[in-house]
Parts: C-alpha cells; structure tokens; sequence
C-alpha cells in the first residue's frame, strides 16, 4: 500500500492503525510511500515533540520562597474508598487521599543514592558476634499532630510508629500488606521478627535478629496518629480500628502532620484540602504547599480530565502519546509542556500459572517457559514504540532500572521480536500447525487465550491491539478482555480467574524491594501465589538468591547474586517487560515555574510552586 505525501502532513501524529482506513481513499499519484517508510516517518515526529517542550529535571536546585495564596485544581478519577490508613494499603488512589495527611521517616535521593532524614534523624549500629544491627531513630522536634482550625498541637512520639508497627502490622488480624515485612529469614531457615521498641518519646529501635544489607528500606514507615487509632482499637477491637475515618465520617476529625488536612468530601464531586501551617518542611520560615488550598474534582474518565485542562479549569495534565500533538500545538500562552526522559518502571504481560486452573488448556502451555519465551518473541516492540508512542519509547529488556545498584547494563532479555524463533521455540514443546494455519498444542488444541487489561486506557489498549495482532501471524488467537481495575485486582490476589494480563507493578528502585512479588510465597508473585513451598526449581532458586542477597552486605558478592537472579528471571520469562515511555506534562501559565521541575527520578514536583505575581 502506498500513500502520498500531502497526507501524511496532515496525520503523521495519528497512531498508524488508526489511519490506515484513510490510507485507501486518499491515495493519489504523487510521491509514494510505503507502510514502513510511513512508520519511520510517524516515529520521528518524537524528535519534534523533544523540540517543542521544555526540558527541566531536577538536578540539586535549591528551591526558593513563593508567594503563598490561590487554589491548586486536580482531578482524580474515582471516589475514595476509606480515609482509614490500614484499609487504604490495599487501594492504591485511597492511599494517596491519605498520605496528604502523613509524612515518613526518611527520603532516599536517587541522584546521590543515599538515605537522608525527613522526620527522623538515624544511626545504624551492628554486633559482629551476634550477627545483629539495630537502626536507632531520633524525631525531629518540629512535627505535630494537628486539626483544621484549630491552634492545639499534639507532638509527633515514639507511639507513632512503635504502637502502629507493632499493635496493628504485626497482628495478623488486620491483615496489613507490611505483616511479611516484619519478618527475617534465618541461616537455619527459620522465620524471626524485627522488633520495634519504644526508648523515649522521640526515640525507638528497630532489631534486626540478622545483619542485612538495606535496614533502612526496612524501616522507613509512616507516621500514624496512634493516639486516635488506640482508642478506637481499645473501645472496639480490630473491628473498631478498622471502622474509623469511613467516607462517611465527618473529614475535619482526621488529625493531620502532613502538607493538608481534608476539609471537605462530596461524593462523586470533589475533595477539598487546605494547606497545614504548621507542616514541618518549610522554605524561608514559610511551610509548604505555597497555595492555600487544593481541590479534586472527581472526573470519572481520562476525557473530562483533559477537557477541564483544556479549559483552563486545572493546573497539571499528562497527556496520552494519541493527544500529545494536540495538546503541543494548543499550547500558546495558556500552559508549558515538559518532557522527562524514558520511565525506570513499565508494566508487563504475565502468564497465570496457579495449579487452581490445572484442568484448563492454557495451564499447560503458560507453564512451559518455551511458550513463554515465544510469547516474548512475538512482542513488537519497535511497532509499539512507533505506533503507540510515536518514538518516544524504548524497549524494556533489562530486569533492575538503572538507578539500582545492582543494574548491569550486559544482562538483558535474549527472546527478542522474532516470529520465526517464536515458532522454533513452539515446535520444541510440540506444537505444531493444522491445515488452516492454526497453532494446535500436542493435544490438537488451537491456542487461544484472553488477554486482560484495565479498562479506560488508550494505551494499553493500543499495546493489546498489537499483540493480538502479531500472535495471529503465526496462527495464535489472543483476545482482548477489558476490566475494572479492581476486578483485575481482585482477579490476581483472591479469585485467580485469569489467563495473560498487561499491568505494571512498579521500578525495582533496590534489589530486595518486591518482598511479596519476586519469592514464590509472596502474595503478589503474580503468576503463582503464595506458594507454600517453590514449585518450580528456577523458583526455588530465585527465594534463594533472593534471601541471600538481601543479607549480603559485601557489594562484590552480593553483585553476583543479584546478577543470577536477573539472569534467570529474564530467561524464565514470567513477566515479559514492556516499553519505558518518555513522559510529558503540561502546566498552567498562571503559576511561576522557577521551582517546578520534572524528571523520570522525583516526577513532576508541585509542592514548591507558587502563583505569578499578577495572578
């Protein structure tokens, strides 16, 4: 097929498939191109994009006093489900409403790859004989517990993070996602708990039965007020804990030590939050957020959210890779668009290998690492990152992003896009292909599975267009499923009623991050479940190098360890990784950007900004 020039002028920022329709009625006899000079030509406008935004990450600036006044607008997609920090662990938008409120011990900066304080001061001590370390940490005197309108300061205490750690994570009747956290692995295999004591009330231990390489990332938990969440345990149990700061309580009563307190919850309208004068972090005497108030609008969908950008009506917007010309050329005077360089994370395609679904087709073939591999083989990366993102993104081979310490830049996936090794592969374990073309498994079976993704997202729709696509040139029918997110949430962790599944769980920022995702007992070791006992042996040798590596504290040899690990990790293929995007964001004209800055380490930093003078 080939097109004319004049055309494409017009829709070279519009994704190829989406075009194509077009392509056969607009054809004239003018210069000609084909499919693939059309897609390089599609994936170079990215360099114009480049060109036409603002680059600004942050590297070390000191950020200066702002004007404090005016309303930050944003929009969130869906209602809260709790203002109760335990039950908002497990929903992750609820999380963030919350965590407005609280703060943390300690900040690790990833340009300098080093933990410094934030709430707490701290000091690391070990006992060589007794193979023990305890992290010792000290509150900064200027934190407080306070109420909107109200002048009462409640210091921040050692309760706040002892009775908490161990009164609630560590019972498991609340079922805390930070419970298997408490835990370390003995030589012997045997299971000991971290201990969390109370030495003063601005100071606690935590105490480690076993030297490990990352204490810190252990113990770097949040602030809670437990002087509120203690009554309501000791007047009514797990129950009456758990029963606290519904969506429908009254939100004023939610004590805050964070930059907001919650003022105002109107279902399926807005939040309001207003800025905590008394917020510890402060520029020039002056405590942040400059902006006195926020408010979230309650959208429902991506497209009111931009719409309101649009319109001038909110102040930040990440524009999808289909709207990004649009919102560049719309531009003018009204708002500045940044760029940051490619993501650490990406989300993934995963294959369910849950025994529950033994007697199911798929079961056999998603547990043979040869299908997987071909799988990973018939991703089309290139197309993606041309047709999705315009360019603007690169292949994720590698298992550790870059800014942990253990990436090594020589261990990468070898199952690249291949449709003739695909086939090799599949041949290898039997399968074959009927008279129709059909990939059939050694029982005749054509292979055919679904292929889940969150519902609402263009993009990772787009990806699954792709996918479907590229299987079926070699005979394999995939089918696309969209899903509630919370159904896809409840479909991994309980119900297990899956097949293959696009979703992302974050950048391994430290090896030993992902303690309930990479060893095969975690609850989200997505594939596999809690596992009572590895059932594979490249498992079984994953919980190894992993445990190892979590308390090798000599960098030489833990290097080796984690370099097996993401060696057969990449080899077994249980995620195959997907694209690291370049990111984009738009912000409103109205406000001064001498301390906004955006970059793929801190994202787009907003609490330092502060209005123009003339707004």
């Amino acid at each position: 097929m080939k097109c004319t020039a004049r055309f494409l002028q017009c829709f070279v920022c519009v994704p190829l498939f989406l075009i194509l329709p077009g392509l056969l009625f607009s054809c004239k006899k003018e210069k000609e191109y084909t499919l693939e000079e059309i897609e390089k030509i599609i994936a170079g406008n990215g360099d114009l994009f480049l060109k036409n935004t603002v680059s600004k990450p942050y590297e070390k600036q000191d950020f200066k006093a702002g004007n404090t006044g005016g309303t930050w607008n944003d929009t969130i997609l869906d209602d809260p489900k709790t203002f109760n920090i335990l039950i908002a662990e497990r929903d992750g938008s609820s999380n963030a409403l919350v965590s407005k409120m609280q703060d943390y011990l300690i900040d690790f900066d990833y340009h300098t790859r080093q933990w410094k304080p934030r709430c707490a001061d701290y000091k690391i001590s070990t006992d060589s004989k007794s193979n023990t370390l305890t992290v010792h940490y000290t509150l900064h005197d200027d934190l407080f517990w306070t109420y909107y309108g109200s002048s009462e300061k409640i210091p921040v205490t050692s309760d706040d993070v002892v009775w908490w750690y161990n009164e609630v994570e560590a019972d498991p009747v609340f079922a805390s996602s930070a419970y298997s956290g408490h835990f370390i692995t003995m030589e012997d295999g045997s299971q000991q708990k971290i201990e969390c004591v109370k030495t003063g009330e601005k100071t606690f231990d935590f105490i480690f039965p076993r030297i490990v390489a990352d204490p810190l990332l252990a113990t770097n938990t949040n602030l809670t007020p437990s002087f509120v969440y203690k009554a309501a345990k000791d007047k009514g149990g797990a129950e009456g804990l758990k029963k606290l700061f519904t969506v429908a309580c009254d939100v004023k009563t939610i004590p805050s030590c964070g930059m907001f307190y919650l003022v105002e919850y109107t279902p399926g309208q807005r939040l309001v939050y207003k800025r905590n004068p008394f917020y510890h972090k402060k520029i020039d005497g002056t405590s942040i957020p400059f902006y006195n108030e926020m408010v979230l609008q309650i959208v429902g969908d991506h497209n009111t959210d931009y719409l309101l950008f649009r319109e001038g009506k909110t102040e930040l917007y990440s524009p999808t890779p289909e709207q990004l010309d649009e919102v560049i050329q719309n531009a003018a005077d009204k708002y500045t668009v940044y760029n940051a360089e490619g993501s650490f994370g990406a989300s993934f395609w995963s294959f369910n290998q849950n025994p529950s679904n033994k007697d199911k087709k798929f079961y056999s073939w998603f547990t043979k690492k040869e299908f997987r591999q071909a799988m990973s083989c018939l991703l089309n990366r290139d197309r993606i990152s041309s047709q999705v993102y315009r360019g603007l993104a690169q292949p994720k081979i590698d298992f550790f992003p870059e800014i942990n310490p253990y990436y090594n830049p020589d261990i990468v996936l070898e199952y690249l896009y291949d449709l003739e090794r695909a086939k090799q592969l599949l041949l290898k374990i039997g399968f074959t292909w009927d008279s129709e073309k059909n990939c059939v498994d050694p029982d005749g079976n054509k292979v055919e599975f679904d292929l889940t993704i969150s519902s609402g997202g263009a993009v990772v729709n787009d990806i699954a267009q792709i996918i479907s696509d590229e299987c079926s040139k070699i005979g394999i029918t995939v089918n696309i499923r969209q899903t509630d997110f919370q159904k896809v949430i409840e479909m991994l962790t309980s119900t297990f009623d899956w097949q293959s599944v696009i979703i992302g769980l974050g950048a391994n920022a430290f090896p030993s991050q992902g303690s309930n995702v990479w060893p095969s007992s975690g609850n989200l070791h997505l594939w596999y479940p809690s596992q009572e006992s590895p059932a594979t042996e490249w498992e079984a040798r994953v919980d190894y190098l992993y445990n190892e590596g979590s308390y090798t504290v000599d960098p030489k040899k833990a290097k080796e360890i984690w370099d097996e690990e993401q060696r057969i990790i990449l080899e077994q293929c249980p995620i195959i990784y997907l694209m690291k995007s370049r990111s984009f964001c738009a912000l409103n004209n109205r406000w001064d950007s001498s301390n906004f800055y955006f970059d793929n380490k801190d994202g787009a930093q907003t609490e330092y900004i502060f209005l123009k003078d003339s707004d």
